[in-house]
């Protein structure tokens, strides 16, 4: 965000703080200076501009100046990313750096731009630019801060370490989530904590924090979070794009602040985590995961917008709230529902260009893999559910083989779930089977079996199957129930992806350690209340023997005087990374070869230390270290298959994508 500071755009020899309406006409002030205006480079055409003499009451020489100030606002507004600018430009670290304004100037003085003639408080409303405490006297007498602030200066750190001890305080955790979200909120009102509405801030804690803060400010607290959203959202976050909008999403793309948009993630609300429909409320969904993408991935804020797709909602206990936020009616399907997106995915690439990555998040599975199928050959689009879930489960797959042994062709699939996840999964786990084979995939998925409401998906069943479950109908009896699926199929990997809690019984966890020395068990579902199972059941039901990971944390399990720290499966570890990667190489489609690549280049970070504690992905405190390597590999790939526009190709990946990445430390301010 740019914001004019009037006060310093004056020339050398003005003292005076004049209003916008003094520059737009608005007032009876004389102006007899010349006003200089430096705006970086972007605005050095715009300089001298010249007043002479006496104004009469018909301000004709403040309408010129007003016109020009318009045109300088509309020309920041509108103006070029970091990525526009040319090669010989100072602000950036190079002119393929997207970030270059954080790594490469992270030392040099830049201005807070506000526009507001009040700076010093207008910089207090800013998350974008508020330092609190943290800012120094220099920067206070600069910046009209004096009296707004408690005359203590304190660090960054000790911020942090102040409102880490806060939260702490919290013994629930959605207090913890409205907390951090207060922290983080763009759009802000004055009130007594303003110092810290502090982006900067914000980001720092979660990225130092992460293993603490995570499960606050994303699952599985923010599926609670999207539940109560209209009681305890205090302001609005994220763009909401609804039925009444229709013929005008164009223009209401053009209404958000930041221009420079390099990732949206947009929800219908229709199927949030295991919760159903929840409508608008599931823009909690789009926060945080843009939240992830800039603390894990190193995207910058200013380069991402949550977007919540409003068509209705059928669930009845929310449209007879008085406190839900979204439109009071039921869910629209079909047409008007199609014609509704359509619109605004064209509208997406028409305002932010074909590199703009935009990706699904909890669409109904009747509609997710149809939008996936839609635009994946026009647009940069990704699904989390199907194909990030898919990518971080095969990585966890891939790096179990080490303590389970055999390779992955030698193993037997069953999967309980048959949605976006569990399809997407099965299919990446065929699709890396047939490339290691040389096999067809249809072989590959021959090992591989699935599980709905239904029973075990047979061929006999195929003409009633939906179009995503037809290539997994096998042949085989119908078997009902999933115990028994266990007990006929005889798997060495069982998968979780159902959405329903307390289905993989002790019954069933005792039938796979039968079968196997060490089986792998998944329960990837979230949040933690529709977990397959608790670690501490894996563990307990197997002896000890089972190799387990979870969609939501688990506390660490002692049995007969073993710790087992259990894993988790989270799509943190792929899309942040994933995401970078796309936009370091310029990506204009997303290719299963670069979930692949993802998917290699997470199992690689597993330690042989983290073997030894029977763990199948790293820890979380290096998510930013494995974010780079996952950018990297998937970049590598885009430039491979001839996808990356962003050229030359830099020649180290890793160390590229690392400087590339958002550092949220403060910066000094002029």
């Amino acid at each position: 965000m740019i914001s004019l500071n009037i006060a310093n755009l004056m020339g050398h020899g003005c003292s005076k703080n004049l209003g916008i309406s003094s520059w737009c006409g608005g007032g009876k002030r004389k102006i007899s200076e010349k006003v200089v205006l430096r705006v970086n480079s972007k605005v050095s055409q715009h300089n001298n501009i010249h007043s002479t003499g006496e104004e009469d009451e018909g301000g004709e020489e403040k309408k010129v100046i007003g016109r020009k100030m318009e045109s300088i606002l509309k020309s920041l507004r509108d103006g070029e990313s970091v990525l526009d600018l040319s090669p010989r430009s100072t602000v950036s670290g190079g002119v393929e750096d997207v970030y270059g304004e954080d790594r490469a100037t992270e030392d040099q003085l830049v201005t807070p731009w506000t526009i507001s003639v009040a700076s010093g408080y207008s910089l207090l409303r800013d998350p974008q630019y508020n330092k609190g405490l943290a800012f120094t006297e220099k920067e206070r007498d600069a910046h009209y801060l004096r009296g707004l602030l408690p005359p203590t200066v304190i660090t960054q750190l000790l911020q942090e370490k102040k409102l880490m001890h806060n939260i702490r305080q919290y013994e629930v955790p959605l207090q913890k989530y409205v907390a951090m979200m207060e922290l983080q909120a763009r759009i802000s009102t004055f009130c007594s904590c303003i110092q810290e509405r502090n982006e900067r801030l914000f980001y720092k804690l979660l990225i130092d924090n992460v293993e603490e803060l995570l499960p606050v400010v994303y699952t599985p607290t923010v599926g609670e979070a999207c539940q109560k959203y209209g009681s305890i959202v205090r302001r609005p976050q994220g763009l909401y794009i609804s039925l009444k909008e229709k013929g005008k999403v164009l223009e209401v793309l053009k209404n958000w602040p930041e221009k420079s948009i390099q990732v949206i993630v947009v929800t219908d609300g229709e199927r949030i985590l295991g919760l159903g429909d929840l409508g608008c409320q599931g823009m909690g969904i789009p926060v945080g995961k843009l939240a992830l993408y800039t603390a894990l991935g190193g995207v910058r804020p200013s380069a991402c917008l949550p977007v919540t797709i409003d068509v209705g909602t059928n669930n009845e206990t929310l449209l007879k709230d008085e406190f839900y936020i979204g439109l009071r009616q039921n869910r629209a399907t079909g047409q008007e529902y199609y014609d509704l997106l359509d619109e605004f995915m064209t509208a997406v690439k028409q305002n932010y260009g074909e590199k703009i990555l935009v990706q699904f998040e909890d669409f109904a599975n009747h509609n997710a893999f149809e939008l996936l199928a839609k635009y994946g050959t026009t647009h940069l689009v990704f699904n989390d559910d199907i194909q990030g879930t898919a990518s971080v489960v095969l990585a966890g797959v891939v790096a179990a083989l080490k303590l389970i042994g055999g390779t992955l062709p030698e193993h037997r699939f069953l999967f309980l779930g048959a949605g976006e996840a569990g399809t997407g999964i099965a299919e990446l786990i065929a699709l890396e089977m047939s490339k290691q084979t040389k096999a067809p995939i249809e072989e590959s998925r021959k090992k591989i079996w699935l599980v709905d409401s239904k029973g075990l998906i047979v061929s006999s069943r195929k003409n009633s199957l939906q179009h995503f479950k037809k290539p997994w109908a096998h042949e085989h009896e119908p078997v009902n129930s999933l115990l028994d699926a266990v007990k006929v199929i005889k798997p060495t990997v069982l998968i979780g992806s159902s959405g329903v809690g307390k289905t993989f019984t002790k019954e069933v966890v005792e039938a796979m350690t039968s079968n196997n020395d060490k089986p792998l068990i998944l329960a990837l579902s979230n949040p933690t209340s529709q977990s397959e199972c608790t670690a501490e059941e894996a563990y307990q039901w197997s002896e000890g023997r089972a190799i387990f990971a979870s969609g939501s944390p688990f506390d660490p399990v002692e049995y007969k005087g073993k710790v087992y720290a259990s894993g988790q499966a989270n799509n943190a570890y792929i899309f942040p990374g994933f995401g970078l990667g796309l936009v370091i190489s310029g990506a204009i489609r997303v290719h299963d070869d670069m979930l692949l690549a993802a998917s290699e280049a997470l199992a690689t970070q597993v330690s042989e230390e983290n073997y030894k504690n029977g763990l199948i992905y790293p820890p979380l405190s290096n998510i930013r270290k494995i974010s780079a390597n996952i950018a990297a590999n998937v970049a590598a790939k885009a430039y491979e298959l001839g996808l990356a526009t962003r050229l030359p190709r830099p020649q180290d990946l890793v160390k590229y994508a690392e400087s590339c990445m958002y550092t949220p430390v403060y910066r000094n301010y002029r």
